[in-house]
């Protein structure tokens, strides 16, 4: 039996086999209902290994610890099942497996090997795509996509995929030329997909395109039916875009009616999932940065955050709960999350190693700036700027910490840290720092 791309699968029945190509379809165009397709599939075959991996897989994409034994579950599973399956199954069973042990390094060269011999194979595609942007490495999505394109048509069903990882890879490398006519192509392909529309408002945040990021989310906004919480991630664009003309009633709007409604279905399944914390947390400081007072907002994510101590798959969510810990003056769960992102960063897989030597000095930095010890926020941050893009996260979404580091360099009267800052982030966005709203008051400072 093969799948829709025309790979093998030991799969027992032309159910299953329909239902696991369903189960991919709905992962790659951010479907709500992913999971139910999936399940679907195991009850016509419950002894399909790759759909058991899938399991796995999609239990690790919520990078949440206590999501974890039932990825290990799934690989058991998986493993069992694959002994006569084909050689690209059981390396996917792999990679799942080096996952669940933390050796991220060695899950991505699994699926980059799995692509070497199968350039279609789409979920070893994505997931590359997805891990490498969480640990920092743009020139690895990029290298990703550059290699398997050549062996990709419009034909092939995922094509518009394709063009839309090839979209946000080149932005995150800031070639916006070859960006943007990759992401246009994958919405003409299908004006739904999510991750192509969410690739262009990026190319568009980075060139100051403020207005017209409004129009590109408000006009395909009709197609998001049936989305998951990356539709969250999108309204919350479209509140970075209202941030940064100043329309603050309208950011205020979207936050609470579109991307941290507490009452909504999606954020109700998934009250802590980690997009949905970055941009709620992220929004609220960067509000309060320009002096908008944002009310008991934090108090939730900060009742979130003290119930995730000690859980440090999302390195990039770590900064998040440690703002909204600080912000109400949680200190003592503060210190707590501290010690804990300690011991994790001891051990030896690839986020353990990033949390210690990034994101401990990143949140004693966000903590201290919270404080009001500016000039301990900025010593504790500095050193970690080189390395602070292996926190994961979009030049959009890291630029919340270098606001952090902007104000407190400023209230410490440290004008050489502003001006280093400014520099870092000229090489990102288009327009002249004066013209953004984050980094309005340290240009204006510096050129006098």
């Amino acid at each position: 039996m093969r799948d829709i791309h025309g790979l093998p699968i030991t799969a027992s029945s032309a159910e299953a086999g329909a239902g696991f190509d369903r189960t991919v379809l709905a992962y790659l165009k951010y479907r709500a209902d992913t999971p139910d397709h999936l399940a679907r599939t195991l009850a016509a075959d419950p002894e399909f290994g790759l759909a058991h991996c899938m399991k796995g897989y999609l239990a690790m994409l919520s990078y949440k610890q206590a999501n974890v034994p039932t990825a290990t579950e799934a690989a058991r599973a998986a493993r069992s099942l694959v002994a006569r399956a084909t050689a690209r199954e059981r390396a996917h069973v792999g990679a799942l497996e080096a996952w669940i042990a933390g050796d991220l390094d060695r899950a991505l060269a699994v699926w980059e090997g799995i692509l070497a011999d199968h350039p279609t194979d789409i979920i070893a595609f994505r997931l590359a795509h997805f891990n490498n942007f969480w640990l920092g490495r743009p020139q690895d999505m990029r290298a990703s996509v550059e290699r398997v394109l050549p062996k990709w048509s419009r034909e092939l069903t995922g094509y518009g995929t394709v063009l839309s990882c090839r979209c946000f890879a080149h932005e995150e490398c800031g070639d916006h030329a070859t960006a943007e006519p990759a992401g246009r192509a994958a919405i003409e392909i299908d004006p739904g997909d999510i991750w192509g529309t969410h690739a262009i408002a990026h190319v568009m945040e980075m060139q100051g395109r403020h207005r017209e990021g409004i129009a590109w989310l408000t006009e395909l906004e009709r197609h998001w039916a049936g989305g998951n919480n990356l539709l969250h991630h999108l309204w919350w664009h479209q509140a970075l875009f209202h941030l940064e003309q100043r329309e603050f009633d309208a950011v205020l709007g979207l936050y609470d009616r579109r991307f941290r409604d507490l009452a909504a279905p999606l954020t109700r399944a998934q009250p802590d999932l980690y997009i949905d914390v970055q941009n709620a947390a992220s929004m609220l400081c960067r509000l309060e940065l320009q002096s908008i007072d944002v009310g008991s907002r934090w108090d939730e994510i900060a009742d979130k955050a003290e119930a995730r101590i000690g859980d440090c798959l999302s390195a990039f969510t770590l900064p998040h709960w440690m703002m909204a810990l600080a912000a109400t003056g949680r200190d003592a769960a503060a210190e707590r999350m501290l010690e804990a992102m300690r011991a994790f960063g001891e051990g030896d897989g690839t986020v353990a190693r990033i949390v210690g030597a990034v994101a401990v000095p990143v949140c004693e930095a966000v903590l201290s700036h919270r404080r009001g010890q500016f000039s301990l926020a900025v010593d504790r941050m500095r050193p970690a700027l080189d390395a602070m893009h292996t926190l994961g996260g979009s030049h959009a979404q890291q630029d919340v910490l270098c606001q952090l580091f902007l104000d407190a360099a400023l209230k410490a009267g440290r004008e050489q840290d502003a001006a280093l800052m400014l520099t870092r982030l000229a090489t990102h966005y288009s327009a002249p720092a004066e013209q953004r709203i984050g980094h309005t008051s340290a240009a204006r400072r510096l050129a006098h």
